[in-house]
């Protein structure tokens, strides 16, 4: 498995880079593409203070320690592609020995969510016709809330409580 870390770039670029260039990032590494994945956290990179976002790109690679012979081919190929959408980049390597690397795999389910499996919760939820309420769905919750943990002892009490 390749992780390829991008920070410094919008979360959608870097969704949209790794559908673009999954396969030939693959073939120079000599893996499949279900052995490549990408991480974009949601985070920016700053220098002194000053947000760099599309301006300063850091790309870590981690990667099993046999690709480490195509680092150039491949550090290229990153710098090339992505230097459209940055104004510099850097890019990192490190690499792991297989023998470090745990998974588990649900055998119930697909490996990944493609755009042929995937379930839109939108489309499953909403029917045509349906009404979104407008109205305040808390009217009347203070009360309700001050009855149900109001404490007096019945006689002293200048609630307004049926004793």
């Amino acid at each position: 498995m390749v992780t390829i870390s991008i920070y410094g770039l919008d979360q959608y670029v870097v969704g949209r880079y790794s559908k673009e260039h999954s396969a030939n990032i693959s073939s120079l590494l000599e893996v499949g593409e279900d052995d490549l994945v990408f991480y974009s956290p949601n985070a920016y990179v700053f220098h002194n203070g000053v947000e760099q976002t599309s301006w300063n790109t850091i790309v870590k690679v981690n990667a099993p320690e046999e690709c480490e012979k195509l680092e150039d081919k491949v550090a290229n190929y990153l710098i090339q592609t992505l230097k459209e959408f940055s104004i510099h980049l850097v890019v990192e390597f490190s690499y792991y020995y297989k023998h470090h690397r745990y998974e588990y795999v649900n055998k119930e389910y697909p490996r990944y969510i493609s755009e042929e499996n995937v379930v839109n919760a939108e489309d499953e939820e909403y029917q045509e016709g349906d009404e979104i309420y407008e109205g305040n769905m808390f009217e009347g919750f203070e009360e309700k809330y001050e009855e149900a943990h109001h404490h007096c002892d019945g006689e002293h009490c200048d609630c307004k409580h049926k004793h």
